[in-house]
């Protein structure tokens, strides 16, 4: 992976952007730097997108500037990257797409949501119990700063996961797995087709 956050393309592409969501230690950076190998294209993070727009690290930005200049970047990142991973051609009749991982809480922006509306969103299903190991609430995390973390914790997935639930078009389980199979899982997905259309022709957009 690049410094701005994009793994190099092994290749081309005939399936449209596949965007992972989901709430935060989900995996959804492992797993997509995972799958964009196994598929052969470009990964990006959100976040280190916005990083490298700001200079410093999503935390910093949190507490020097703020969480909604963090949103605005963020919605930005979000906006350009969908932008981009759209599918075009690439004068052989084949569609060039990639990965993209999202912030835990980049779904929440009405905009966003709009923008993911009809894609290949793969939500990243993980359980409280799961997350609460893998985020390591002694670790500081800008929205798991306070006196309880685990409270502040179950409060963010009680307001993000029915959104996560309607954007997906495929959800996954991460619980007790590895990150390689569940990026295998998610390969197969796109491997048997069926997947929403990012602005390809005849998809009905």
């Amino acid at each position: 992976m690049t410094a701005n956050g994009h793994a190099a393309a092994t290749g081309t592409a005939s399936f449209p952007l596949i965007i992972l969501i989901g709430p935060p230690g989900a995996g959804k950076t492992t797993v997509g730097a995972l799958l964009a190998t196994q598929l052969g294209v470009g990964f990006t993070d959100t976040d280190a997108v916005v990083e490298g727009v700001a200079g410093k690290p999503v935390s910093d930005i949190f507490i020097t500037d703020g969480e909604p200049e963090f949103r605005r970047l963020e919605r930005e990142a979000v906006a350009a990257a969908l932008a981009g991973g759209e599918a075009r051609d690439d004068g052989a009749g084949t569609a060039v797409a990639g990965v993209l991982g999202l912030g835990g809480g980049a779904v929440m922006d009405q905009q966003t949501q709009a923008r993911l509306a009809g894609r290949a969103v793969v939500y990243l299903e993980t359980g409280f119990s799961e997350l609460a190991k893998r985020v390591g609430l002694d670790r500081a995390r800008p929205l798991l700063i306070g006196t309880s973390p685990r409270a502040q914790l179950k409060s963010l997935l009680d307001q993000r996961l029915p959104v996560y639930d309607r954007l997906a078009w495929l959800t996954v389980g991460t619980d007790g797995r590895e990150p390689e199979a569940i990026a295998a899982e998610i390969a197969e997905a796109v491997a048997r087709g069926g997947l929403p259309g990012n602005g390809l022709p005849g998809d009905g957009r």
